[in-house]
């Protein structure tokens, strides 16, 4: 593709419409957790739990309820069902020490059972990096609107990432509004949390009457120990036309990454499986929303600096090298480029959302037309960034870096929930045709 030497981009080029609403890190929104035996030396730890167990079991009962009430009165207005979780914690620790349960009072089990939580708070450092898609209930609603759900990146105490969840209704014009979050936070649990193994699906379930909104995916597996980090949701589209959500992430160990998937039909129960191959073993990955000639494809950047284009026959599975789909073209990208969410499907193509990295290392949105049967083939690219992080929004964690991992289409406008500086959400939206003319 041939580029002008003289193209200036202007600020006022852009297509998109800023919205007023933004979602920032709020401390407050706190969950109850558990200690992660798996994640510490395992002799060590037991001995230490063994010994806070004797120490609790030493408390004469009167003063064991006492201790209790004063945690029930420190904290039982601040979660749901908060009782049940110090059982269930109860459960696990005396599996892992094979107590004898008989002689342990109902007081006793409860207030282990606390010693061994605590409260976290999953987003007192930062939102950012969302992703979009439609809700699974669309019931009742009026012309033209949509439900949605937004994943975004939580960030709180360790810089760990977690995975949490907002709904809300989306009409056209960017008139939307978010649901709100009525009541405390839970963190989702997985099914059995001694089969944690590296390399299998690992299921987690929400918790029972804790809403999508209230609801928050925290890492469960020594790959994910230092956190779940830039979820990419899509609705994907099998060839029977069930439909089912996927979304590609980041495990981050803290020392190594691999991609893995995210897989659900309802935001009810979710399966979290890592992905094979030489590609996964980069961030980015973004699945298309259904089979292109045959084959799952991905769009990610195996090179650290260009898009690349992935086929495979299996949607755990990723060896191919994959072929360049764009590389850096304009000095707004020249650093490196990557891609913004999955692939969305219009008339004209598959318009895929692109971050480029420039000079003072500051991030910028732009977009891609690709050809609907044969997406290897550009028709069309963004000469000028759609999006630059500007005024307030240079300020943050990691300053002058406008992200996303997704948008979600609405008629014919797209709908752009974006990251600003790793430290907050914004909103935006375009028309496809606005979107479409700016492309060369």
């Amino acid at each position: 593709m041939p580029v002008s030497p003289m193209l200036n981009c202007r600020p006022d080029q852009t297509p998109l419409r800023i919205l007023r609403e933004k979602l920032t890190a709020d401390p407050s929104r706190v969950v109850l957790r558990p200690f992660h035996l798996a994640w510490q030396e395992r002799v060590v730890e037991a001995s230490r739990a063994a010994l806070l167990v004797r120490d609790i079991l030493g408390l004469d009962e009167d003063r064991a309820e006492a201790e209790l009430d004063t945690v029930w009165k420190d904290f039982s207005e601040r979660h749901w069902q908060i009782g049940r979780i110090f059982d269930e914690r109860f459960a696990e620790i005396a599996e892992d020490l094979a107590l004898d349960e008989g002689g342990i009072s109902p007081v006793k089990r409860r207030l282990i059972g606390a010693y061994f939580c605590h409260e976290y708070s999953y987003a007192a450092a930062a939102l950012m990096n969302p992703s979009i898609v439609p809700h699974p209930d669309q019931s009742g609603l009026a012309r033209n609107q949509q439900r949605f759900v937004m994943s975004m990146r939580a960030v709180g105490e360790g810089h760990i990432s977690s995975i949490a969840f907002r709904e809300g209704i989306i009409g056209p014009g960017g008139d939307f509004r978010l649901w709100p979050q009525s009541g405390p936070a839970m963190a989702g649990v997985p099914d059995d949390w001694h089969d944690l193994g590296p390399d299998h699906p690992t299921m987690v379930h929400r918790q029972p009457d804790s809403p999508i909104s209230n609801s928050v995916l925290f890492p469960v597996t020594e790959a994910q120990r230092n956190g779940l980090e830039d979820l990419r949701l899509v609705q994907f589209t099998h060839d029977d036309g069930s439909k089912e959500y996927l979304g590609t992430y980041t495990a981050y160990s803290g020392h190594s990454i691999r991609s893995e998937l995210l897989r659900t039909k309802d935001f009810a129960s979710f399966c979290l499986a890592p992905l094979s191959g030489r590609a996964a073993r980069n961030k980015g990955m973004a699945l298309f929303p259904r089979k292109v000639g045959g084959r799952f494809l991905i769009v990610g950047r195996q090179d650290g600096k260009n898009i690349t284009l992935l086929a495979s026959d299996r949607l755990t599975d990723w060896d191919d090298e994959g072929i360049p789909l764009l590389s850096p073209a304009f000095p707004w990208e020249f650093v490196q480029m990557g891609n913004c969410g999955s692939p969305i499907e219009c008339d004209e193509g598959w318009i895929l959302l692109t971050h480029g990295v420039g000079a003072m290392r500051k991030y910028s949105l732009g977009a891609a037309l690709l050809d609907r049967d044969d997406p290897s083939r550009v028709l069309g690219r963004t000469a000028c960034p759609i999006l630059s992080a500007a005024e307030s929004d240079r300020e943050g964690y990691v300053p002058n870096v406008v992200y996303t991992c997704g948008a979600l289409r609405v008629g014919d406008e797209l709908f752009i929930p974006y990251g600003i500086s790793d430290s907050a959400i914004g909103f935006a939206t375009a028309t496809i045709p606005d979107l479409l003319r700016l492309m060369i």
